[in-house]
């Protein structure tokens, strides 16, 4: 999956479209909730080596909100990192270069989406 696939799926899911904040980095794109406005994604290419990676290539991420419980299990596996500029006990990065499957990031990115929804009373 690449961004510009999951910049179609949260449109078509969520109607979010990215936002891109920072003049610094215009490559970085935030998704969040209309309502709320909190973030339940963030989109950036980073070097790998921010990774802790050994490539200095530069490749996309995804941030999403997750259980923290799930992050300690989810970095054990190949594509996933602690959460690169977010909360690492609350967020994680995802590689999005093919290592992860689509499905298993759109399920992570719609468990963000509901991590960070408005609080119903």
């Amino acid at each position: 999956m690449d961004r510009e696939q999951l910049f179609e799926y949260t449109k078509s899911k969520y109607g979010t479209t990215p936002e891109y904040l920072w003049a610094r980095y215009p490559s970085y794109a935030v998704l969040r909730h209309q309502d709320n406005e909190k973030w339940y994604g963030i989109v950036m290419d980073v070097p790998k080596n921010k990774l802790e990676l050994q490539e200095t290539d530069v490749v996309d991420i995804l941030d999403v909100k997750c259980n923290p419980v799930m992050i300690d299990i989810l970095r054990q596996s190949p594509g996933f990192f602690s959460g690169y500029h977010m909360n690492k006990a609350n967020w994680i990065s995802i590689l999005l270069d093919g290592t992860v499957s689509d499905e298993q990031i759109l399920d992570l990115l719609d468990l963000s989406f509901q991590m960070t929804a408005k609080k119903r009373k």
